[in-house]
């Protein structure tokens, strides 16, 4: 298969929704550093992990970026939008989560990356006001707006390929309506500025598969993941991915409940709690903007122990998730677990987790992997849910005729056996 891979020649373009935020700083920054020789691009699969290649016994572990043809650091160009005007090293400064040494190892770069005036209404993300935002008579002239910020963009860098990246804030609450099950009713909805129904983050999502870009979706928004923009991307044939960075607690979970039904232990509560302050947690301590966030951390449990098989195991299961704004913290998150789980003849015993962690230290090689995977998936022909990378999300975009895969090992194994299908490799089921 390696032959209809589109070679990675020329510029990639990386534009990122929120680029002033701290996970986006935080990823850009890294990025640079690390393709400087400054850093190391710990937590990145596609820069450190290894592949087996043909039976164990051949002991053949070459590196991923060795043998797949994905884009070099080197050709990767920043960009994107943001609701703050201040370049990327300002930004980073502000988000206080890298150290001067690190910033000023890559200033010069920093500092010429300055922000589009974003696509922001704050009746979505109410915690924020934005004043670095485009004005526009209704949301198609919204998508209108971004598609020319896309081809201008590809334009003055000289980029042959762009991937646009939502790690932006967590919208508020939508179901699925109407207005988002084709394109023609996405379309009209946009015409006719329905807002309530058709959120900034769509906007983008429409105007970068117009343009023949990837989308990934970071956080848990109500967004790509409709039928609308499941036909669109078919339609153009790109690829897209969503949704919701997996990180800190979630990370915890798709680990320990696999363990837990492996072993057949039951489970009666799982409690969830979490204090941080950067401006996730500022967002998040909104109602309507965490009950998104909910939505997306509660459906990891269920769907990785499925009570409907073991009714007596899991059954009766009390899950609770909660996000609390804590300033002092700023983007160094702690994430408490209290599992409640039964063993043999029913005797309970307890499970505790206790992860002190960098929120954007942990997303930062997510997206690194993510941009360069969706690129490598779009050079390959591979267009709609890329459903391979379910490993880097809380709450993996799925259509609805497909269960999603949570256990955070096959997923793993998902992730390396389509990168083996795509070189021409043999898969592995591991039995040998």
């Amino acid at each position: 298969m390696r032959n209809e891979i589109k070679p990675a020649t020329g510029k990639l373009g990386v534009l990122v929704v929120g680029l002033g935020g701290a996970v986006s700083t935080t990823f850009v920054v890294g990025t640079l550093a690390v393709r400087k020789g400054l850093s190391k691009p710990i937590g990145s699969i596609t820069q450190l992990a290894t592949i087996r290649l043909g039976k164990r016994s051949e002991n053949n572990f070459p590196k991923i970026k060795d043998i797949v043809p994905l884009t070099d650091l080197n050709d990767l160009v920043f960009g994107g939008w943001d609701i703050f005007p201040e370049n990327v090293y300002d930004a980073a400064v502000h988000a206080e989560v890298l150290n001067e040494k690190d910033l000023n190892g890559v200033k010069d770069e920093l500092v010429a990356i300055k922000p589009m005036p974003a696509a922001f209404d704050q009746n979505w993300v109410k915690r924020l006001n934005g004043t670095h935002a485009k004005k526009a008579s209704n949301r198609w002239d919204l998508v209108e707006q971004i598609r020319q910020d896309i081809r201008d963009f590809k334009q003055v860098n000289g980029c042959e390929r762009v991937v646009v990246i939502w790690a932006a804030s967590t919208e508020i609450y939508l179901p699925l309506c109407d207005e988002h099950q084709s394109v023609a009713d996405l379309e009209k909805a946009m015409k006719e500025n329905k807002e309530e129904k058709v959120s900034p983050s769509m906007c983008y999502a429409y105007a970068s598969i117009a343009e023949g870009a990837p989308f990934l979706m970071g956080a848990p928004n109500l967004c790509v993941d409709t039928p609308a923009l499941w036909e669109f991307a078919k339609q153009k044939g790109v690829a897209i991915g969503g949704k919701d960075f997996k990180t800190g607690q979630t990370m915890i979970k798709t680990v320990l409940a696999p363990m837990l039904k492996t072993r057949m232990l039951g489970l009666s509560g799982w409690f969830s709690t979490n204090i941080l302050g950067n401006r996730d947690g500022e967002v998040l301590d909104d109602p309507d903007s965490f009950k998104t966030k909910e939505v997306s951390k509660l459906s990891v449990i269920d769907t990785i122990l499925q009570p409907e098989l073991y009714p007596d195991l899991y059954g009766n299961i009390y899950h609770k998730v909660r996000i609390n704004y804590y300033p002092p913290r700023k983007d160094n998150k702690e994430g408490w677990d209290n599992i409640d789980l039964i063993g043999w003849m029913g005797y309970p015993m307890q499970l505790k987790v206790d992860f002190l962690c960098r929120d954007s230290i942990l997303a930062a090689p997510l997206c690194l992997d993510l941009v360069l995977f969706v690129d490598l998936a779009q050079r390959a022909g591979m267009s709609g849910i890329q459903d391979w990378l379910s490993f880097y999300f809380k709450s993996p975009m799925h259509d609805f005729e497909h269960v999603p895969e949570h256990d955070l090992f096959i997923q793993y194994t998902k992730l390396k056996n389509t990168l083996r299908k795509m070189i021409g490799e043999e898969t592995l089921d591991y039995l040998d």
